[in-house]
């Protein structure tokens, strides 16, 4: 962890002094920070959400558990640069060994913006961690770039996204090296936003998001178990926001998976969330 935490202050402090430059002098905001002088609009959110199941990648983690997810980030907006840590614990008993925390930083920004062909990307490191194991490590690292185009179907809302996973195991000694925990998988996304009358007094209207997705997996499986290089699944869902006010959001969603490799896994699955979310 101590490793960890020096490589976020080595990526991270670069950047937030540089964009401090163009930002000294200015006045400070309830969102800024003052490092060395100089301030930095610094953005950060906090959530919890309950899921009756936890499915990633198509992976059904905690085989049928329910399950929380924690949530807290920090977003420096100047710069592009970015930090999330999440936790995923079952609900109950028998499965604290697959308790995960992924510390993640990220990169993101867009290319030709304001253009039919205006590019969003995010480049992203995720150290996952598996911190119940008692003697060896099964943690797990990953590269990946999303890439989002918000202009070129020309429908307003409609999102097109692909995302590109490199994972493999952290520690040279890990049970994991040179095997099923290293390789690829891409993800196809189309996102659709829309906005109806609010549902609450204090909200004139609210957003409905439709996701889809379908995974390629080419042999890479968390758990270590043999998959095949094949479309593992599909996943369709929907959610929206209720602000609350000060910050507070409650999101409901509901999904459904088509499971299509039972390598992966060998059923359909439904689940819903709800999450909590505080940003300031």
């Amino acid at each position: 962890m101590k490793k960890l935490v020096c490589l976020v202050v080595i990526v991270l402090l670069p950047a937030m002094v540089l964009a401090q430059t163009e930002s000294k002098g200015k006045s400070k905001g309830p969102g800024d920070l003052e490092i060395l002088g100089y301030g930095l609009d610094v953005h950060g959110y906090a959530d919890i959400t309950f899921q009756s199941r936890y499915i990633w990648r198509g992976f059904d983690v905690f085989n049928n558990r329910s399950a929380y997810q924690m949530t807290a980030g920090l977003q420096f907006a100047d710069t592009g640069f970015g930090a999330e840590v999440s936790g995923h614990r079952a609900t109950g008993g028998g499965y604290e060994l697959w308790e995960r925390w992924d510390y993640n930083l990220y990169y993101q920004n867009a290319l030709f913006k304001g253009e039919p062909i205006e590019t969003n990307y995010r480049l992203g490191w995720v150290y996952y961690s598996f911190p119940q194991w008692p003697a060896v490590s099964w943690d797990l690292q990953e590269m990946h770039a999303i890439i989002s185009m918000p202009n070129v179907t020309t429908v307003k809302g409609l999102v097109p996204s692909l995302v590109i996973v490199k994972l493999w195991p952290s520690a040279g000694d890990s049970p994991f090296v040179g095997s099923n925990a290293s390789g690829w998988a891409y993800i196809g996304m189309l996102d659709y936003a829309f906005p109806i009358p609010g549902l609450l007094p204090t909200m004139p209207e609210q957003m409905i998001r439709l996701h889809s997705e379908i995974i390629y997996n080419d042999g890479v499986s968390p758990m270590n178990t043999v998959v095949d290089s094949d479309w593992s699944n599909a996943v369709l869902g929907a959610s929206t926001d209720f602000d609350l006010g000060y910050g507070l959001k409650l999101t409901p969603g509901v999904y459904y998976q088509v499971s299509m490799d039972s390598s992966v896994n060998d059923k359909d699955e439904v689940w819903f969330t709800v999450g909590g979310r505080f940003t300031f």
